[in-house]
Parts: C-alpha cells; sequence; structure tokens
C-alpha cells in the first residue's frame, strides 16, 4: 500500500467531516468538539487551520483520502496531531503518514497528546520518536468525563 501526503482539498472536507462523525473513532480520540455534527462549527475550524501556519495535509492511502496529519500551534510549543479513517487503523497508515509529515517539518521539539487508554495512538507515536514526558487529565468531549491523558514529545 502507498501512503502520501498531499495539501488539503476543499473536496477532502466531507470526508473529514463522516471521519469525525464515527462514535467508536470520537471515543478513542477523546478530546473532540463539543459537537462534531455541528456542520458549520466543523467548517469554520478549517477554515481557521488552512489559514494558519499549520503544515495541514490529506492522507492518502493508494490515492483515496484515508485521513489527515498536521502540525499547528506557535513555535517551541508545536503539536501533532492525526486522524486516520477506522477502517484503516492497524495497517501502519498512521505511522507512515506520522513519519512522512514529521520528514517535512524538521522543527523539533513536537508534542503530541493521546488518552491513556488511546494504545494505537500512543504505539504510532513512540514508533515516530515520541517519548512519554508529562501525564496530565483533560474533559474528553467525546467521554463526558475527565479522563487520563499522555503529553509526549519529539525532541531534535
Amino acid at each position: 500500500m502507498e501512503i502520501a501526503l498531499r495539501p488539503v482539498h476543499d473536496s477532502d472536507l466531507p470526508v473529514f467531516y463522516r471521519q469525525m462523525n464515527d462514535p467508536e473513532s470520537l471515543r478513542m480520540a477523546a478530546f473532540t468538539p463539543k459537537d462534531p455534527a455541528d456542520r458549520d462549527a466543523f467548517d469554520a475550524h478549517w477554515q481557521r487551520i488552512r489559514a494558519s501556519s499549520a503544515v495541514v495535509r490529506a492522507i492518502l492511502a493508494d490515492g483515496d483520502v484515508v485521513g489527515s496529519a498536521s502540525v499547528y500551534g506557535e513555535p517551541g510549543e508545536r503539536e501533532v496531531t492525526y486522524w486516520v479513517d477506522r477502517s484503516h487503523w492497524g495497517r501502519g497508515i498512521a505511522t507512515a503518514a506520522l513519519r512522512a509529515l514529521l520528514a517535512e517539518v524538521p522543527e523539533r521539539p513536537l508534542y503530541a497528546r493521546a488518552a491513556d487508554d488511546n494504545t494505537g495512538s500512543r504505539r504510532v507515536l513512540e514508533k515516530c520518536g515520541f517519548r512519554v514526558t508529562a501525564r496530565a487529565t483533560g474533559y474528553a468531549q467525546a467521554r463526558g468525563a475527565e479522563i487520563d491523558e499522555v503529553v509526549l514529545v519529539l525532541e531534535g
């Protein structure tokens, strides 16, 4: 399978919206928008990110859009985030996409956060060189509760 990144096109947004409204994916991601089904908020969010200094990419698997990956935030505090359609979990796509994104964005350190029980996402981050540096709790909209999270860093 060929994994590639490319800039986000307007035609990708309906795919991302559908992916972000999968209940199991939302639960696993945990830290999600208050109302993922609010299309106006979704569109406004993507308009802000695409107009910012964030590096935002669509993830392609054999030419099909299967998710997104980005680096955002202020220099010295930039974070990575990614989302892969649940039907593609466990196939190495997130790891390959994150590696490609990290090659494109050489600045370090970079940070990431994940729900402590999201072992798949933690594994992806650790395979790409991120290390857990802190633990915290935060309100997870998708779970309606405070949950444990890990903070990871990728050093130079």
